[in-house]
């Protein structure tokens, strides 16, 4: 009896599992489902519920927990309108600029722009006081390098009184001290009050996420303000050795050697230790403007003596060289003045970017002070001989005028890639000098003959090779490389399409009525540069003509992409893996 029922029993244990096992499982599922959908509504409802009582702190502190993307910009950028609304305009960048998608974060903090201040938030809680403009004060003059939002582990919430807490937790009192106003005391005091300090540490690679750093200058354009020094200087960027993308952060990077800089006494943003410019905030925008544009990639300047002119002075050496010069130094003088006023001012063109922006006024600086080096009116460097010194003219074979047209244009030796063009460097010096002999006719007009005479074409030549040396000594060159190279970055930005990989569409940046780089007045005309050399009783007049020449479309169609076979190349890519999570980084250095 005992052996027939518990074999039975058995059975129906089994049985009764089996069947219950599945209903179980299905319990449970649905048990979890529901119990996700009950704690999404309790998180709306929460999150409305402090919305309401104006409680932002928790608002943010709760919506930056919720998984789902979507719904967390979304309540992300309820939170910043409502601050926004509250006056607490500061408060509202800092959580805007943690939206992820691109587009909700520039809509919302543009919106945040256009609230007119002291407007009241109507979903309750009244207007706070401003704390805003002290927390910044506060974070970017004491121990600017610890607070959360850089990194560090001190924190700061508004607390009425004249007091302030300390990244160690204390609680004190505020000593404000004004500095002194001299130009370079400001400047320093200025960088100390608006960036990290560890910024002015010398680094071999330092990487800029432009994502990152767009978003810091939305947070800052929505309190009205532009951006601050650092920014300015691209984390004292000295030129751009590798552009970079990290799908998995969301970053798209420029990187390469940086310091600290300073302003020097020609107002060139340099590195202290060989007085190197940096490269420029505003440059990059332009250029990003300019590649992403009808332009492609393309932007030149040219500085040309008019054809009026040529003519009238064409005239006036067929009359002069019918009596001879004469040993005077007077009469030499009273020539050249003459010379001069006949040949007037050269006209500047600029084309393909704004004629009023720094990048403009920059190429057209190189370009000018590049030819009269060419035509000894400035002194080179030892191993650069001008133009009409190297001339070698028998007495009575002088020309009446000589046009030899220079002009900078892009020299990069390759770009290395990685396997998966995930990471891109640059290599070449990245400038070059070009020349070309140019035939006057009769009516002053110019023709391009395609060719360059072995002088010109020496002096082109010699500039390219001691570009370097040239650039310490003359810095407007080493300003021209970095425009060179922020023109090829942002054009491998486009061609290998990195933004869209990590969904940053430069909404800010893109947009002239929300980031508007300094303008001033443009250059239209400059002295003539031109020069003469005496030949027995004859004279060599050489005029200069030409510019900068920007195409780099053209450079990026030429074989000058290769894989690496570096293996460093791999480990520098692999460095600059953003390893600090704080919003509000935006540079960082090389893993150690």
């Amino acid at each position: 009896m005992k052996s027939t029922i518990w074999p039975r029993a058995a059975s129906l244990r089994r049985h009764f599992t089996q069947a219950l096992i599945p209903r179980y499982c299905f319990a449970v599922a649905v048990a979890l489902i529901w119990t996700g959908a009950t704690g999404a509504e309790e998180n709306s409802e929460q999150l409305q519920a402090y919305l309401e009582a104006g409680e932002f702190g928790p608002a943010k502190e709760l919506a930056v927990q919720l998984s789902d993307s979507g719904h967390r910009d979304n309540w992300l950028s309820q939170i910043a309108a409502a601050q926004g609304n509250a006056g607490a305009r500061y408060a509202a960048g800092l959580t805007a600029i943690q939206i992820r998608d691109d587009y909700r974060r520039s809509t919302t903090l543009e919106n945040i722009n256009s609230t007119p201040l002291g407007a009241e938030f109507r979903g309750g809680g009244g207007p706070q006081a401003d704390f805003e403009s002290l927390i910044e004060l506060i974070t970017t003059t004491v121990a600017p390098t610890t607070w959360e939002d850089v990194g560090g582990v001190g924190a700061i919430q508004e607390f009425p009184g004249g007091v302030y807490v300390d990244p160690s937790g204390v609680l004190r009192q505020i000593d404000v001290k004004t500095g002194p106003h001299n130009m370079a005391a400001t400047f320093a005091t200025l960088l100390r009050r608006s960036s990290n300090r560890d910024v002015f540490r010398s680094s071999d690679l330092r990487f800029i996420s432009l994502p990152r750093l767009e978003r810091e200058v939305q947070r800052r354009w929505v309190n009205g303000k532009g951006p601050d020094a650092t920014m300015q200087a691209l984390a004292g960027l000295q030129r751009i050795r590798y552009v970079m993308v990290f799908p998995e952060s969301g970053d798209v990077v420029l990187a390469g050697p940086a310091g600290e800089w300073t302003v020097n006494q020609a107002g060139r943003w340099v590195d202290v230790d060989m007085g190197r410019p940096v490269v420029r905030l505003d440059d990059l925008v332009v250029l990003l403007r300019n590649a992403n544009g009808a332009q492609n990639g393309r932007f030149h300047c040219s500085i040309d003596p008019m054809s009026r002119n040529l003519t009238r002075t064409q005239a006036f050496l067929a009359a002069s060289a019918k009596k001879p010069l004469g040993p005077s130094r007077t009469a030499r003088q009273r020539w050249l003045d003459e010379f001069q006023e006949n040949m007037g001012l050269q006209k500047i063109t600029v084309q393909g970017i704004d004629p009023r922006t720094r990048v403009a006024r920059t190429i057209v600086e190189a370009d000018y002070r590049m030819k009269r080096l060419g035509m000894g009116l400035d002194n080179a460097t030892a191993d650069v001989t001008a133009y009409l010194d190297s001339i070698d003219v028998p007495p009575g074979d002088s020309s009446p005028l000589d046009i030899v047209r220079w002009w900078f244009t892009l020299d990069y030796e390759a770009i290395h890639m990685l396997e998966n063009r995930t990471a891109f460097e640059i290599r070449g010096q990245g400038v070059k000098v070009l020349s070309e002999q140019e035939l006057l006719t009769q009516q002053g007009n110019r023709v391009r003959t395609g060719q360059s005479n072995e002088t010109a074409a020496e002096y082109a030549h010699q500039f390219t090779r001691h570009f370097r040396q040239l650039a310490v000594k003359y810095p407007i060159f080493a300003e021209l490389q970095n425009i060179f190279d922020l023109a090829l970055a942002t054009a491998l930005l486009r061609q290998e399409n990195l933004p869209s990989q990590v969904g940053w569409s430069m909404m800010h940046f893109s947009d002239t009525n929300r980031f508007q780089v300094t303008l001033a007045d443009a250059p239209k005309w400059v002295s003539t540069i031109v020069q003469h050399r005496v030949v027995e009783e004859g004279r060599l007049i050489a005029a200069a003509s030409g510019g900068v020449s920007v195409n780099t479309q053209a450079m990026l169609q030429k074989n000058v992409f290769c894989n690496s076979d570096d293996v460093e190349f791999e480990y520098r890519y692999n460095s600059g893996s953003m390893k600090n999570n704080s919003t509000h980084a935006w540079w960082w250095d090389a893993a150690d």
